[in-house]
């Protein structure tokens, strides 16, 4: 029984990590972050690996 519940805990761990690396990305703000993170709610692991390859969709203006 404790096995089991180990090995529920790693896969929960698992499927949250993109969650957790979207969320406190410093690549997108806003709207955006919320946008990727609905996706990979819906879409799981491939709206993170996309994440990782283009987000920012479009590019940050210079804040000062």
């Amino acid at each position: 029984m404790a096995i089991s519940l180990w090995i529920l805990l790693v896969i929960f761990s698992i499927w949250l990590a993109p969650f957790i690396i979207v969320a406190t990305s410093d690549k997108t703000e806003g709207g955006e972050k919320l946008a990727w993170l609905l996706a990979i709610f819906f879409v799981s692991w491939f709206a993170w690996v996309f994440y990782m390859l283009l987000a920012p969709l479009k590019p940050r203006e210079a804040r000062y």
